[in-house]
């Protein structure tokens, strides 16, 4: 299999105000997805799993982190993973459940395991996105209470864990 070129982006690529340079961060992001599929099958994934991986973590970082949060993606900041999880994932899935919610997580974790082997976010970063991520039986608890809600319970269940990140 061919060599994954590195990538050579900065930091600065991923910031946007304007709508242009919103859909150059998406094309960008699009690139890196497409490197960290081709990583995983470097790995000896099957392309299959690679392919879910990569559909996983692009719903991160292009739907919620870029669409939604307007956020650079390799600077991620600590909360962010939790947000997505424990509240934006919820609100944003027809049926979500726990073990949709678990595949998203690993492929984000393996997304920015990735970025952090290309010197794209540093370890402590990693470290608080993996932690993040991990945090499994919170989010449970948070579906479970979501599709338990009556009335005027999403008020309460919202401020708990908002999804917005401004």
């Amino acid at each position: 299999m061919p060599q994954t070129p590195e990538i050579s982006f900065e930091h600065d690529d991923f910031e946007f105000e304007t709508i242009d340079e919103e859909l150059l961060v998406d094309g960008r992001c699009q690139q890196i997805l497409k490197q960290f599929y081709l990583f995983l099958q470097q790995q000896g994934m099957a392309a299959e799993q690679a392919s879910e991986l990569a559909f996983s973590a692009d719903l991160y970082l292009r739907d919620y982190l870029i669409d939604f949060g307007r956020q650079n993606i390799v600077r991620p900041q600590p909360g962010i993973v939790t947000k997505f999880a424990a509240s934006w994932f919820i609100t944003h899935t027809l049926d979500p459940d726990i073990d949709l919610l678990g595949r998203h997580l690993t492929a984000i974790t393996e997304l920015y395991r990735y970025m952090h082997r290309q010197h794209l976010i540093s370890a402590d970063e990693l470290t608080f996105v993996v932690q993040e991520a991990g945090e499994l039986e919170y989010y449970r608890q948070r579906i479970d209470s979501f599709l338990n809600l009556t009335g005027a319970g999403f008020a309460a269940w919202d401020a708990e864990c908002p999804a917005t990140l401004h």
